[in-house]
Parts: structure tokens; sequence; C-alpha cells
């Protein structure tokens, strides 16, 4: 993804708190603390920690996540990313190095959630 499409960018030093919704690309290299919902791309930098609630059409990893994340497309976790929590996306990249501490859930996203709400009645 080349920087010029990206239609928002919080900061490294700064701290954010609360809901996030956007079109097109976001890049994050702060501090943020809250949910995320986008039909766009998330971009998370190498020195930017995210915590919360994530869903997105597509998840760029370079940092640190805390939190469930739900990916429409895609989840790329670039060498340096550190994720823990649960994962939910149909297609996952993961470079050596990454770090992924928690479950991973691949397949269509309404694939899966007939499969959760199968397992659950049962």
């Amino acid at each position: 993804m080349a920087r010029d499409e990206i239609n928002a960018f919080l900061g490294a030093g700064t701290n954010y708190q609360g809901k996030l919704h956007f079109q097109g690309a976001v890049r994050i290299d702060g501090n943020f603390q809250g949910e995320v919902v986008s039909d766009g791309t998330l971009v998370v930098g190498q020195e930017a920690v995210v915590e919360g609630q994530i869903k997105v059409g597509q998840l760029v990893l370079s940092g640190n996540i805390q939190g469930e994340v739900e990916a429409k497309s895609k989840v790329v976790l670039h060498k340096t990313a550190n994720l823990q929590g649960n994962i939910r996306t149909p297609v996952l990249v993961v470079e050596e190095g990454a770090v992924l501490e928690g479950q991973l859930l691949m397949g269509s996203l309404e694939t899966a959630s007939k499969e959760s709400s199968k397992t659950d009645s049962d």
C-alpha cells in the first residue's frame, strides 16, 4: 500500500480513546484504546499499541494489539507484530518473527459465525 493512499494518520507519541469509524485506510502509530470499525484497511505501525475490539476489512500489523480482531478479507502480521487476542479472518499472512497469542478462526466470517453458533447450541 502506498503512503498516499492513507486517509488519516494517528501519529507517534499521541494517545486516543474511544471509537474510530473510517472509510479507506487509516494508519495508527500512537496509542489507541477502544473500538475500531471499518470496511477499509487499518495499518498499525511498529511503535503503535492498540487495545480493544477491531472489526475491519483488512488489518496490516507491525506493532502491538491486545484484543479481538475480525477482518473481512485479510490479516497481515509483519515480523515485528505482537497480537494478544483472537483473530477471525479468511486469510492470514504471517512473517517469521511475528507473535500471536490467542485463537485463530479462519474461513469466511459468515461460515465462522454459523459454526460458532452451531457449537454453542450443542
